[in-house]
């Protein structure tokens, strides 16, 4: 009997993206229900860092749901419409799984702050911090943003497009801190989750994806 070939990295690289994000979102989890070490040093760390200004301020806010979502649609809107145009079969899957991937964030985010029940930071007094909803609003619309754009851009674009998105992503992050309006392990916390369902998301377009009627008529997806 032959034995199967092992799987390459390109086969390792989902389990990886998938399984790392879920263990480290697991153990800051863990540890802030136990109170542990860790939780310990994040309120230091977070301490250390927190200067409340107008520029972490506007940067918290680019993960209001006024903001961040308007972006994600515009993206649902466009992909949807050249998925269309292309002749694609099922062309509103794509849309409609980023528009349910948004959905997830309340559903999963709002039980779990009320299962930690995280103390806020001294600038913001009370409970329920952990994860951090702003940050998973941002993280989920500018990466699915992104995602669902990624097939029908150049290869130049598609770079500013990624960059963007993480940009956004970080930045939004570093002004939730920053400004004080949630620990630094709220946020890390949202971006574990966040790289499960993002990474179900690539895995979905990526399943879709073929050199035929996918591909936008009459006009390449590379260049230089």
């Amino acid at each position: 009997m032959s034995s199967s070939p092992a799987p390459g990295p390109r086969a390792a690289l989902p389990a990886l993206l998938l399984g790392v994000p879920a263990v480290l979102f697991a153990l800051i989890t863990w540890q802030v229900v136990a109170e542990g070490p860790l939780l310990r040093a994040d309120e230091r760390v977070s301490r250390a860092l927190l200067r409340p200004d107008g520029l972490s301020g506007f940067l918290a806010d680019l993960g209001n749901v006024p903001v961040a979502v308007p972006v994600l649609a515009a993206a649902l809107a466009y992909a949807a419409f050249r998925a269309r145009a292309a002749g694609t079969g099922r062309w509103w899957l794509p849309s409609a799984a980023g528009a349910l991937l948004m959905a997830l964030v309340p559903a999963v985010v709002v039980p779990l702050k009320e299962l930690t029940d995280r103390p806020g930071t001294p600038v913001t007094p009370g409970t329920g911090f952990y994860p951090s909803g702003h940050a998973a609003t941002a993280a989920v619309a500018y990466g699915a943003a992104a995602l669902l754009l990624l097939p029908w851009l150049r290869a130049a674009a598609r770079r500013t497009v990624v960059l963007s998105g993480a940009a956004l992503t970080l930045g939004t992050g570093f002004g939730l801190v920053r400004h004080g309006y949630h620990w630094l392990l709220d946020v890390v916390a949202s971006w574990c989750l966040c790289a499960v369902l993002l990474t179900g998301l690539a895995l979905l377009l990526g399943r879709r994806q073929d050199p035929g009627p996918h591909r936008p008529r009459g006009r390449p997806t590379t260049g230089r």
